[in-house]
C-alpha cells in the first residue's frame, strides 16, 4: 500500500503537520483509554469519589505516552500506540469481587489488581523474548491472520452504532463527516486529507457544546456536554510509581489475569499486521514480532507499577486512523506520545475530553473499526478464493469469533475452580482469540497446498 500513502513509516512530515497528526491519533484512542478507568471505577468502589477518577484517567494516558515510545523506538518500531486494554476488565472484575476484598477501600482492590498485572507482565516478557511466539509464527498466514484482524473491528460493533445511536443527530453527524472528509473531499483540501477525523470531531463536539448551551441538550441527555469532570480535576499532578501503595501479590489472581494476557497477544499480533500493511512497512517477521511482545510485556509491569488497574496492549483505533489518513509515519505516533505525556500532566485539559458525548465517540468507532475489517478481509487476496477449503475455514472462523462470545456473554462458566473458569471466560469472551484459534487450527490440519492457502505469495 505504499504508493497510497502521504506519509510511509520512515517519513517525517513538516513538524507543525505531524504535532497535529499525532493529537489526531491522541483523539482516536481517547475513548477508550477513559472508558476503561470508568467501567473500573465501580467495581474498584471509587464510583463516589470523581477526583480519584480523574487521576485514574491521567495516570491512563500518562503511561500510554511512556509505553507507546518505548514501542516505537526500541520494541516492534511500528507506528502502534500502547494503551489500555479490554482483555484485562473481565479478570480485574473477578479480583474485585474476592470475597476477601468485600469490605476494603479501593486502594486495596488496586492494590491486588496491581500485583496480578506485574506477575503476568513478567510472563509476557519471557514469552515475547524468548521467541515463543515468534516460533509460532511458521504456522500463520493469511488465512489465520484475515479473520483475527477483520475480527478486532466486526467485535466491536457494540461500540459503534448502538453508542451512536443514543443521539442520531450527533452520531450520524460525525459519521457523515468523517465520510464527507475523508473520501470525498480529500482531494480538494490537504486538511481533510490529512485530519478528517479530528475535523469530524471537533465539529461535531462543537454543535454538541452550542445547543448544550441553548438548552436543548439539558443534563442527563447522552448530547449533553458537562464540565463537571474539568472542575472537579486538579490543575497539575504528575503521575507516579505505587502511588496507591504496594502491590499484593497473589497465585489465583494471576491465573485468571493471564487469560486477560493470552487474549491481548493474539490480539496484538494482528494489529502488527494490519498496522504494518497501512503504514508501508514490512511483513512482521519473527524478531519484529517478539520484540513487539516483549515490549507489551515491559508496558504491562509500567502499567501495573503506575497503577492503572489495566495493562497495555497495541491499539486498533490508531490503525484505522492510518488507513482513513493515509498517514503511517512512526515519527508521528512518537509526537502524538509525547503529547500525551504532556497533557496528562495538566489535569484539567485531559478530564476535558471526556466532556466529548458518546455518540460521537460511537460514531468516530463506525467509521475506524469497519476500515479495520476490511484491512483483515484484504490479506485474503493471497489466497486461493476458489477453494471450498479456505472458503470454509474463513467462514466458520468469523463465525465462530462472533458467535461464541455471545454465548459465553449468556452464560459463563460457574462451575468447577475459580481461577479455571476465569480462563475460560475471558477467552470465551475474546472472539478475535476464538477466531485466531479456530483459523490456525483448520489451516494447519486440513490438507492444501502451500499456493492454495496463500503462503507463497504472502512471503513475498
Amino acid at each position: 500500500m505504499k504508493g497510497n500513502l502521504l506519509y510511509g513509516i520512515d517519513d517525517r512530515p513538516p513538524l507543525a503537520e505531524a504535532l497535529a497528526l499525532g493529537f489526531q491519533h491522541y483523539l482516536t484512542m481517547f475513548g477508550s483509554t477513559v472508558a476503561i478507568p470508568l467501567l473500573m471505577a465501580d467495581k474498584l468502589g471509587m464510583g463516589d469519589d470523581p477526583a480519584a477518577i480523574g487521576l485514574l484517567i491521567g495516570t491512563m494516558f500518562f503511561v500510554s505516552g511512556i509505553t507507546t515510545l518505548l514501542q516505537t523506538t526500541w520494541g516492534n518500531r511500528l507506528p502502534l500506540i500502547q494503551g489500555g486494554t479490554f482483555s484485562f476488565l473481565a479478570p480485574a472484575f473477578a479480583i474485585c469481587g474476592m470475597a476477601s476484598l468485600a469490605s476494603v477501600g479501593w486502594e486495596v482492590r488496586m492494590q491486588h489488581v496491581q500485583g496480578a498485572i506485574i506477575l503476568g507482565a513478567l510472563c509476557e516478557i519471557v514469552i515475547g523474548y524468548s521467541g515463543i511466539v515468534a516460533r509460532l509464527l511458521r504456522f500463520v498466514g493469511p488465512i489465520t491472520i484475515a479473520p483475527t484482524i477483520a475480527l478486532i473491528g466486526l467485535a466491536l460493533f457494540k461500540f459503534g452504532a448502538p453508542v451512536a445511536g443514543t443521539h442520531w443527530g450527533l452520531g450520524g453527524l460525525t459519521i457523515g463527516l468523517i465520510i464527507l472528509f475523508s473520501q470525498y473531499m480529500r482531494r480538494t483540501h490537504r486538511a481533510f486529507e490529512l485530519f478528517p477525523i479530528m475535523l469530524a470531531i471537533l465539529i461535531a463536539w462543537g454543535c454538541a457544546g452550542v445547543l448544550t448551551a441553548a438548552g436543548v441538550f439539558p443534563a442527563g441527555h447522552p448530547a449533553h456536554v458537562s464540565l463537571a469532570n474539568v472542575e472537579s480535576a486538579p490543575l497539575l499532578r504528575v503521575p507516579y510509581p505505587f502511588q496507591w501503595g504496594l502491590p499484593v501479590f497473589g497465585g489465583a489472581a494471576l491465573v485468571g489475569m493471564l487469560a486477560g494476557y493470552l487474549a491481548s497477544i493474539v490480539e496484538s499480533v494482528g494489529d502488527y499486521y494490519a498496522c504494518a500493511r497501512l503504514s508501508g512497512a514490512p511483513t512482521p517477521d519473527a524478531k519484529v514480532v517478539s520484540r513487539g511482545i516483549g515490549m507489551e510485556g515491559v508496558g504491562c509491569l509500567i502499567a501495573g507499577a503506575f497503577g492503572t488497574g489495566n495493562g497495555t496492549t497495541s491499539y486498533s483505533e490508531n490503525i484505522g486512523a492510518i488507513g482513513l489518513t493515509r498517514v503511517g509515519s512512526r515519527r508521528v505516533v512518537q509526537l502524538g506520545a509525547v503529547i500525551m505525556l504532556c497533557l496528562a500532566v495538566f489535569g484539567k485539559f485531559g478530564a476535558l475530553f471526556t466532556t466529548i458525548p458518546q455518540p460521537i465517540v460511537g460514531g468516530m468507532y463506525c467509521a475506524m473499526f469497519g476500515m479495520i475489517t476490511s484491512v483483515g478481509l484484504s490479506n485474503l487476496q493471497f489466497v486461493d478464493l476458489n477453494s471450498a477449503r479456505n472458503l470454509f475455514i474463513v467462514g466458520f472462523a468469523l463465525f465462530m469469533g462472533l458467535s461464541v462470545p455471545e454465548y459465553f456473554a449468556s452464560n459463563p462458566l460457574n462451575g468447577g475452580p475459580t481461577w479455571l473458569a476465569n480462563i475460560v471466560n475471558t477467552l470465551g469472551n475474546t472472539g478475535m482469540a476464538i477466531g485466531a484459534v479456530v483459523a490456525l487450527a483448520l489451516d494447519n490440519t486440513i490438507p492444501g497446498t502451500r499456493e492454495e492457502r496463500g503462503l507463497t505469495s504472502w512471503s513475498h
